[in-house]
């Protein structure tokens, strides 16, 4: 009986847990190395969409999702001041049977767990800092920064827009700060007093926006991401503490429900926003890049999680079966499969105008990673 194929994996957030958990499914032994020496769990919310949903129900989380996160009745567009609706877009029982899937509000953290639970703990190396890789005759090796080496048929950069694998695989341009920033946060609703809010919405402004929304299902915690420009702040960082009152002062004069949102917020975080110009390939050899690593996004679809849960499922076809002679066409195909609608979302992202009149969302949410016709 042939040894199954055995891929490394570089990077344990949504993406590379995503990609463990469906390659593990069509009988691959997998390894994902992680930098970090533990998981932290960080006061983020995020939105899964009914396409990620698709791909996270044959993982086997989907009931696991819709106990711990809001099933939200839309994502309501309104004008920053006077509060007029530009577009509702309806979700709910609606958008479900429409698209497949449920669109569901959840924490970050809840989300990165539940991937975490379906891949055993002796496939997660944490402390394991990628600093070389070198394709050999018996595969490719491997290099971290604790001094250890690996050996894999085949490697998977999941390692975000920070990519180790990318840039050792190209000369890429370094990240290009846009100018923009971002606050974010969760926290206990009981601090809003019973104030009034709208399942999700995103309040759009004449140069920043507010989005708000539920990621409990009982309503019990509350999340807030902004975007607004100070062109000097280059810190990228998820853990980098904001000043809440800066933050009050540049959405002074927003809707009621707004300035309420932030009087009750009690420290927030802060940090630049970045962007990356799409590669011209994905892959070298036996090794590849997925999910930020090869098209990051700008936060302004709730999207960028989803592509990479995607493209775990795509890559999870393309490599089906595959021996390891065969790998590099897999990555190919893989890429070939993805780089048209990964491209559309992240221009589309970019331009920031997702959702603020109406919009058709039937090409983004009714996408079947398990489905879509592979590559020739």
């Amino acid at each position: 009986m042939a040894r199954p194929l055995s891929v490394a994996i570089v990077g344990a957030g949504m993406g590379g847990l995503a990609t463990a958990a469906a390659l593990r499914r069509v009988g691959i032994d997998v390894t994902v190395y992680e930098q970090a020496s533990q998981f932290a769990r960080i006061g983020a919310g995020i939105q899964i969409g009914c396409n990620a949903m698709k791909v996270l129900r044959a993982l086997g989380l989907e009931r696991r999702m819709r106990d711990q996160s809001f099933y939200p009745r839309s994502w309501n567009n309104r004008d920053w001041r006077t509060g007029d609706v530009k577009f509702d877009m309806i979700f709910g029982e609606s958008a479900e049977q429409k698209f497949g899937a449920p669109y569901l509000l959840a924490h970050r953290g809840d989300l990165h767990a539940a991937l975490a639970s379906v891949v055993p703990v002796e496939c997660v190396r944490l402390s394991h800092k990628l600093v070389g890789l070198d394709e050999t005759s018996d595969g490719v090796r491997l290099v971290f920064a604790n001094g250890t080496n690996a050996v894999a048929d085949a490697v998977i950069g999941a390692d975000g827009v920070h990519s180790m694998v990318r840039d050792i695989l190209f000369d890429t341009a370094p990240v290009k700060f846009t100018g923009r920033i971002a606050y974010r946060t969760t926290y206990p609703a009981a601090l809003l007093g019973g104030a009034e809010i709208d399942d999700c919405t995103k309040w759009w402004g004449e140069d920043r926006h507010i989005v708000i929304y539920y990621v409990k299902p009982d309503r019990s915690e509350v999340y807030l991401v902004t975007s607004q420009p100070e062109p000097d702040f280059r810190i990228e960082s998820w853990s980098a503490k904001g000043d809440v009152r800066e933050l009050r002062a540049s959405f002074e004069g927003f809707h009621p429900q707004v300035t309420q949102v932030l009087a009750a917020c009690p420290d927030v975080h802060k940090w630049a926003i970045m962007d990356r110009a799409a590669l011209d390939r994905w892959s070298v050899g036996n090794v590849s890049l997925l999910g930020d690593a090869c098209h990051p996004m700008t936060p302004y679809m709730a999207q960028g999680a989803a592509m990479a849960i995607e493209d775990a499922a795509v890559l999870s076809r393309c490599l089906d079966g595959v021996a390891r002679d065969g790998v590099a066409d897999a990555f190919r195909r893989f890429e070939a499969t993805r780089k048209e609608r990964t491209t559309r979302v992240q221009e589309t992202s970019h331009a920031n105008i997702w959702l603020r009149e109406r919009t058709d969302t039937s090409w983004v949410y009714g996408y079947d990673a398990w489905t879509v016709p592979l590559a020739t």
